[in-house]
């Protein structure tokens, strides 16, 4: 499968040698990766749909060679790919025929933990799940916790702004990071927020949380960790129909009820991951919610028992409480285990992830049940079921001819759905290339423009990941530039209020 990417510059590529040459002398050893084979390793992310060699892969373990090779490409005008663990289901980390590739896993150190303030200092090749278990045992965790966080670094959470089933009452990685140190692409350093609660001016980490590689090159997050709840505790509901499930959703919210966690999954995702993971789940229902409720024992037994009437006036069919952290955890591996447990029963699926408002639920299942009997695929449903981020997994064969073009037709039908709906293209995933061409449908071309300032004020030559986001670019000197330096930025050429 090939996507549409800026066409390659022939200069760059005749003077591969020497560009591989400068890298190497920047990030000496085995710290530049330029052979076909090897580099086969880097073609694509979790999107792997989308394939391309990059021009060279370099992998450098300090700040400094980060900042040097960057300014070095700035000055030779070579694209720039940043790269974490490769997790990314949008094509955010798709290399470049003639663009360098970043690769930041050298940089895999947990740099301070404090628990006097309640964060923790690391490199953005820790992966997620690696934070909690630096800070376990104080009985500490870091709370966004997507389904991949034994493999996703912290660096890409911030890239892509991710989430995970306990983001409904913890939030985002957006709600969840203090500080990051980054590399513009001119090489300069630059640190934004700390371990204060509140940085001071423009809200530039925020800008810099989910702007998916295309601003900068994150080097370092300071992130914030939560003491673990005195109790959680986890039920399991299921229902005769996947509506039913979404009302019961939209009531538990409704009562003011927020809980730890709220997933749902369907018919078939629940018999893929009870196979696959024999958490308990009731197999003879449509869908399923897990509910956790958290903090003080009086409070979760008696949100437990406001959650369990409501699943009964709803209409649920069957209810079981964990009673162990053991069996809440096997509730929760089912959950995570979804997407790999789908890969047992389809040659190949393709990801989608939009975000709805939750009473929307009925109507875009009942959209995906009749696009799934107009395109000929199957598709499995997970969903945080209380943001409203939909996880569809659509099922294919890429050895079919055809089937892969279906599925990502299906997927851009939903994705259009949940904007028609009032929703959003993205949750947590990005839109790297996968979204790309479907921006016009959630913004106009003012939007755009107005997007790509900010682009133009962080790097004005389109080097970092471009072909991502933006389905067109435009020149900086034709938009109106915003300029950035040592974390603060002006507006130069827009009106002043």
């Amino acid at each position: 499968m090939s996507v549409l990417m800026p066409k390659p510059s022939e200069a760059i590529l005749q003077r591969r040698a020497a560009i591989v040459g400068a890298l190497k002398a920047i990030v000496p050893g085995e710290g530049v990766v330029d052979s076909t084979n090897e580099m086969r390793a880097f073609e694509s992310d979790g999107l792997t749909a989308y394939r391309q060699l990059p021009l060279v892969v370099v992998l450098p373990d300090t700040v400094e060679q980060v900042a040097k090779v960057l300014k070095y490409c700035h000055a030779n005008e070579i694209p720039v790919v940043p790269r974490g663990s490769g997790t990314s289901l949008s094509g955010g980390a798709l290399p470049l025929q003639d663009g360098v590739l970043l690769v930041l896993s050298k940089f895999n150190r947990v740099l301070e933990i404090d628990f006097d303030n309640r964060c923790a200092v690391v490199q953005p090749g820790v992966t997620n799940l690696g934070i909690t278990h630096a800070v376990a045992h104080r009985g500490f965790y870091y709370a966004p916790d997507p389904s991949s966080q034994i493999a996703c670094s912290i660096g890409g959470n911030v890239a892509e702004n991710s989430g995970g089933v306990h983001c409904l009452k913890y939030g985002l990685t957006a709600n969840n990071v203090l500080g990051i140190e980054f590399v513009t692409i001119e090489g300069e350093i630059v640190r934004l927020g700390g371990k204060h609660l509140d940085a001071e001016g423009y809200d530039l980490l925020g800008l810099m949380t989910g702007s998916e590689g295309l601003l900068g090159v994150v080097t370092e997050v300071t992130v914030r960790i939560l003491q673990k709840p005195e109790t959680a505790r986890a039920v399991l509901i299921g229902f005769p129909t996947s509506e039913q499930a979404g009302e019961c959703v939209a009531a538990i919210i409704a009562k003011g009820i927020i809980p730890g966690g709220m997933e749902m999954m369907d018919r078939p995702a629940i018999l893929a991951a009870e196979d696959f993971v024999h958490a308990g789940y009731p197999t003879d229902v449509e869908a399923l919610l897990i509910v956790e409720l958290d903090g003080p024992a009086a409070e979760v037994d008696h949100l437990l028992a406001e959650v369990e009437a409501i699943a009964k006036a709803t209409g649920c069919v069957t209810a079981k409480v964990s009673e162990s952290d053991e069996e809440r955890a096997a509730f929760w591996a089912g959950r995570k285990a979804a997407f790999p447990a789908v890969g047992r029963i389809s040659p190949d699926y393709y990801c989608m992830d939009g975000t709805i408002p939750r009473k929307e639920l009925p109507k875009v299942l009942a959209g995906m049940k009749a696009m799934s009997e107009k395109y000929g695929l199957r598709v499995a449903n997970v969903f945080h079921a209380g943001d409203g981020n939909l996880h569809p997994l659509i099922l294919y064969d890429a050895n079919k001819e055809g089937e892969l073009h279906r599925a990502e037709e299906f997927g851009n039908d939903i994705l259009k759905l949940c904007v028609a709906v009032g929703g959003v293209l993205t949750g947590e995933h990005g839109v790297g290339v996968e979204k790309r061409d479907l921006m016009p449908e959630m913004f106009d071309e003012t939007d755009m423009k107005h997007q790509q300032r900010v682009k133009c004020a962080f790097d004005d030559k389109h080097l970092l990941n471009p072909g991502k986001v933006f389905p067109t670019l435009h020149r900086c000197a034709e938009l109106g530039r915003m300029h950035v330096h040592k974390g603060q930025v002006a507006f130069p050429d827009l009106p002043r209020f």
